[in-house]
């Protein structure tokens, strides 16, 4: 039978080991058991448990005296103190030193269970707090041009605040996602979920039910009721990706949802009600927009609480080598390869592009240099830049009469290549990439289904 988690038991009572190990083993727990505080102890170096059940009164000390040692070797793991009658007042004041919660002998019926569901619960919340902290926190965003450090302050400061709405503007490509995930990530909600929804190229009542959820048979597609974002991330943060492109219908219901935090899933009549900060974010000018009637004014006023404005890369020439960097060091891991940095002239090339699609450009560019070149320095020539690059400027220029092959997607080496080795290896880089999906890996690489098909027997020899 398959273990979802794992309980360690740490009583001197088999009879009350046997009791837990019983009822959370049917629960698919696997449990673990130490006898005193000598045999627990012994258990601090090895993988942290999912829980921790730790009696008050051990043979040779004090569950007391162990429990400061497993939260600070164990900081995310929540640790239930089990006591028997009389000692309740010690139990609460472990708690004050860092347990999750107690438990009195005997125990209810249920009482089991409920507690090790919600110990289980705070202790991948919390795992998903670091891990989210980690991967997407302010330190993943590189701000060494005085621009982008005032952003990231900024940002900082409202991820820190009660504000319900931020607004994120900037060219497409400048890393709005990534800061919105940073602002979550360092909230109070970062335990909670975090969702987006891209409000382009998605149809109107497809956009309303992802927003606010329907009921089963609310519309001819709709065969089982579904929640919407606001609902799924309650307590959590919302992205509204490309909000400059709600239809203004659909922009009216959000403004009323966003003043009186009520909603209604479509085919409903019900309130619901939801608590989670609105990040939105847009290539656009809404100012503008507002002025032609395309987008609402009141709306514009109820997001722009925080507006951040992310400047575009050419404003940030500082940020520019060290992106490039941060790339090359991602792709090392990925691709395995050893690339150590870039040669002067390269570096020069990246610093005197115009960068028309920001940050997401200059990643496409690291990225496609380093699928077909392995060597310690990328050099001018491996970088493969729109027509609009011009030395020494600092936006793109207009394009250039050249041959076809200047804007071709990736450049020969000066050493020719194996073109079905390369072929191979994009082939595996998509599957890895969609998860073994062939139906997505082949939408990246242009082909069919039949197609990757064909060339997947091929690569494994079928």
């Amino acid at each position: 039978m398959p273990f979802a988690a794992t309980a360690l038991i740490i009583d001197d009572d088999a009879a009350v080991r046997g009791l837990i190990r019983a009822e959370f083993e049917a629960d698919s727990v696997r449990v673990e058991e130490a006898e005193n505080c000598a045999a627990a102890r012994a258990r601090l170096d090895d993988d942290p448990p999912s829980v921790v059940f730790l009696d008050l009164q051990l043979p040779d000390g004090s569950g007391m005296d162990l429990l400061p040692e497993l939260v600070t070797r164990w900081p995310d793991v929540p640790v239930v103190m089990v006591t028997g009658y009389g000692s309740v007042d010690s139990a609460v004041q472990a708690m004050q030193l860092g347990a999750f919660t107690y438990l009195e002998k005997p125990f209810h019926e249920g009482e089991l269970t409920a507690v090790l569901k919600n110990a289980l619960r705070t202790g991948r919340l919390l795992e998903r707090a670091d891990r989210e902290s980690s991967e997407f926190g302010f330190d993943t965003v590189l701000a060494d041009s005085d621009a982008m450090r005032a952003v990231v302050e900024n940002a900082r400061a409202a991820a820190e605040s009660p504000a319900s709405t931020i607004l994120l503007l900037g060219e497409s490509g400048t890393g709005k996602g990534l800061l919105a995930r940073a602002i979550h990530a360092a909230s109070s909600r970062a335990s909670e979920p975090f969702l987006t929804l891209t409000c382009s190229a998605i149809p109107e009542h497809l956009l309303e039910a992802n927003l606010f959820g329907h009921e089963k048979g609310a519309f001819t597609d709709a065969k089982e009721s579904r929640k919407g974002v606001f609902e799924a991330a309650h307590n959590g943060t919302v992205l509204l990706d490309e909000v400059g492109d709600m239809p203004l219908p659909l922009q009216s219901k959000l403004l009323g949802v966003l003043e009186d935090r009520v909603y209604t899933r479509i085919g409903s009549h019900e309130e619901r009600t939801f608590d989670v900060r609105i990040i939105a974010a847009t290539h656009r000018n809404l100012e503008e927009q507002t002025a032609h009637g395309e987008f609402r004014e009141d709306l514009l006023y109820r997001l722009n609480v925080v507006p951040l404005v992310i400047p575009a890369l050419r404003e940030r020439q500082a940020d520019i080598l060290p992106l490039a960097m941060s790339f090359v060091h991602r792709f090392n891991a990925e691709f395995g390869r050893g690339v150590e940095g870039f040669a002067p002239a390269a570096e020069e090339k990246l610093k005197g592009y115009g960068w028309p699609g920001n940050v997401r450009e200059l990643r496409n560019v690291v990225e496609r240099a380093m699928l077909f070149v392995d060597k310690p320095l990328l050099e001018a020539d491996d970088l493969t830049l729109a027509s609009g690059y011009h030395p020494g400027g600092s936006k793109p220029a207009p394009a250039p009469e050249a041959p076809a092959s200047a804007d071709a997607p990736i450049t020969l080496p000066e050493g020719g290549l194996n073109l079905e080795d390369v072929e191979n290896e994009l082939i595996r880089q998509a599957m890895e990439r969609t998860g073994g999906v062939k139906a997505h890996a082949a939408a990246l690489l242009g082909l069919t289904r039949d197609q990757i098909r064909t060339r997947l027997k091929k690569l494994e020899g079928g």
